[in-house]
């Protein structure tokens, strides 16, 4: 199955979404956060506005790919168990839109969008600011640096889109 716009996902409180309807077609936002959670209003919103209110419509057909989590050594409990909630909810989220989704594990997506990198944070916004020059990778128009989750997000919606098109 073809499908015509790929979201992209990297979970976590300074997460990323972006949605890649074709290559010259992307939008990407950081998550929208509030009171140390995802605002999901927010993203339902978002989302909504830029597939068009429901996945099928005008035959826009739509499938997410988040990046799959696990626990890292060293990381704290509580911040282990507040990422483990936020993937949580973003998948639910993602569900409960009847999008489907499939996940990707970092060395998948970095070993085929990222070929030839040290395969870290900078190479992601890098790799994004060479591909993608017209998108912002800034949170806000105050930001003084470029947002790793959303050059990760956008990785990996473009690891989606070839995945799904080729």
């Amino acid at each position: 199955m073809t499908y015509s716009a790929v979201i992209g996902i990297d979970p976590g409180l300074s997460g990323g979404i972006a949605i890649m309807r074709s290559p010259d077609t992307v939008d990407v936002i950081h998550l929208p956060a509030t009171e140390g959670s995802i605002d999901i209003s927010a993203l339902k919103h978002w989302v909504n506005k830029k597939t068009m209110n429901d996945p099928y419509i005008g035959g826009l057909h739509v499938i997410a790919y988040m990046e799959a989590i696990h626990s890292m050594r060293g990381q704290g409990v509580v911040s282990t168990c507040t990422f483990c909630r936020i993937a949580g909810l973003l998948e639910g989220f993602i569900r409960t839109m009847e999008i489907p989704l499939k996940m990707v594990t970092p060395q998948a997506w970095k070993k085929e969008i990222l070929a030839g990198t040290a395969k870290d944070k900078q190479a992601a916004i890098d790799y994004c600011l060479r591909v993608y020059p017209n998108v912002k990778l800034i949170a806000t128009d105050r930001s003084r640096t470029y947002h790793s989750g959303m050059a990760d997000a956008l990785c990996i919606a473009e690891y989606g889109y070839r995945k799904e098109n080729q």
